[in-house]
């Protein structure tokens, strides 16, 4: 197809404001760019752990990786078990990066411990913060120019 001069054919995803959505809206690429650049992220934290106190680690998790997952939290509702399994496999390994914990023991004390969320349960939050800001009127809003 042509509009103009220029030849535009279809693709099998688009990133817009951070969020990339599939051909089909499985938001497939999403979770998986995010889990990439996540552990990424994560591997550069752990090269300087042990030079860093426990409340510098914590700071950079929460804002390098978990800013991550957050954002777009209003677009991965009703996502699959599978993707969302994805997504807390990162809030697992960042939880782990913080305690020095090893693999085969179990998370949930330590996300307990950190007072976060698993993703099913950041995403139900995320949207009820959301909802109730536009009821009081203090949601972020973007105005149409036309």
């Amino acid at each position: 197809m042509s509009i103009g001069n220029d030849i535009v054919g279809p693709v099998s995803s688009v990133h817009d404001l951070g969020i990339h959505l599939d051909a089909d809206f499985t938001m497939r690429t999403h979770v998986t760019k995010t889990v990439v650049s996540c552990f990424a992220a994560l591997r550069q934290i752990t090269n300087i752990r042990r030079s860093v106190g426990l409340s510098v680690l914590r700071s950079l998790v929460s804002s390098v990786v978990l800013s991550r997952l957050n954002y777009g939290c209003a677009a991965l509702a009703g996502l699959p078990r599978q993707l969302l399994d994805r997504l807390q496999s990162v809030l697992n390994a960042a939880a782990r990066l913080i305690f020095a914990n090893i693999r085969h023991n179990h998370v949930t004390p330590l996300l307990r411990s950190l007072h976060w969320l698993r993703v099913p349960q950041r995403i139900t939050f995320r949207l009820a913060v959301l909802t109730c800001r536009c009821l009081h009127g203090s949601a972020q809003v973007c105005v149409p120019f036309f």
